[in-house]
């Protein structure tokens, strides 16, 4: 049973840290740490096993702009600061699925509704640039797109003419 739970709080370290990169991280923030808070009596000391609310998700916050902040950057330094911050919430996991086995079933429910992929994975780091000449009209880089619409209409290149 141990082992199963070390591989979920890794799992879920994971997931958490590759969310707080994405937009969809500022909804999740709020349901990480009402996890973590489970059980809290609202005195903010964790006296029954939680956290409170508000300490959780400043713990959040800071290590979302602490990756944020590092985003541009490549190498060690960043791979070392999404590490750190990773093992730092695994050992959270770990120690909040020790005091409370049972929250396994509600962790790995979060999981699937935050990642609903399952690639538990962090985001990848991507660098988008558009070169060679002039676009003229939108352009679109990124990895899933469905319903788009352009309206174009009024988009006419140089040197064309526009068709009436």
């Amino acid at each position: 049973m141990e082992a199963e739970l070390t591989a979920l709080a890794a799992s879920g370290a994971t997931t958490l840290v590759g969310l707080m990169v994405t937009d969809a991280w500022s909804q999740a923030r709020g349901r990480v740490a009402r996890f973590f808070a489970r059980g809290a009596d609202g005195g903010g000391d964790g006296g029954d096993g939680g956290d409170d609310v508000t300490v959780v998700d400043g713990e959040l916050r800071r290590d979302a702009e602490e990756l944020a902040a590092g985003a541009g950057e490549d190498g060690p330094s960043a791979d070392a600061a999404v590490a750190v911050i990773e093992e730092r919430w695994r050992e959270r996991l770990r120690v909040a699925l020790r005091a409370d086995p049972g929250a396994a079933d509600e962790l790995r429910q979060l999981l699937a509704e935050l990642d609903p992929g399952g690639r538990g994975e962090s985001a990848p780091r991507v660098h988008n640039s558009v070169t060679g000449g002039t676009q003229y009209g939108p352009v679109i880089q990124g990895e899933r797109f469905s319903g788009l619409t352009f309206d174009m209409r009024g988009v006419v290149p140089p040197g064309s003419s526009p068709e009436r």
